[in-house]
């Protein structure tokens, strides 16, 4: 039943972890120059490889929990992990937003920092159309 709405959220929370990281930029830098995700694989940060790869962890794990809609506590699991990796994201990505170099000569975030935002809002309102459809099942059963 992939065709559920927790689908459908899940599918957008993919789709924001995993692509719009390569169209949206996370700052500009006091030389004019947008840094995206991508560019954190050229840095010599390790906090910054780590933000990279968290990325694609949110990714992977509201993907692979579209498809567990028939073990739905896993489903609800992977969601939750997703969320806690979309907030270790949130601290990284203000810890660096904040102490950017030249940040009192110019202060322009991009909109990519509000992608783990949206990205915890979606897989919150996927869980809550999972644990309801686990309650409706479970109502069934108390009928038989």
């Amino acid at each position: 039943m992939i065709q559920r709405i927790q689908s459908v959220y899940l599918l957008l929370a993919t789709l924001l972890s995993g692509g719009l990281i390569f169209v949206f930029n996370l700052w500009v830098d006091d030389k004019g120059i947008s840094f995206f995700v991508i560019d954190s694989f050229r840095t010599e940060s390790v906090p910054l490889k780590i933000m990279a790869i968290l990325f694609f962890v949110s990714a992977a794990l509201t993907f692979i929990a579209i498809f567990q809609f028939k073990k739905r506590q896993l489903q609800f699991v992977l969601g939750r992990l997703a969320i806690l990796t979309n907030f270790i994201l949130l601290g990284i990505i203000v810890y660096f937003s904040q102490n950017l170099s030249g940040e009192i000569k110019i202060s322009e975030k991009g909109i990519g920092l509000f992608i783990p935002i949206l990205t915890i809002l979606f897989v919150v309102i996927a869980n809550k159309a999972i644990k309801k459809d686990e309650e409706l099942v479970k109502s069934v059963d108390r009928l038989r």
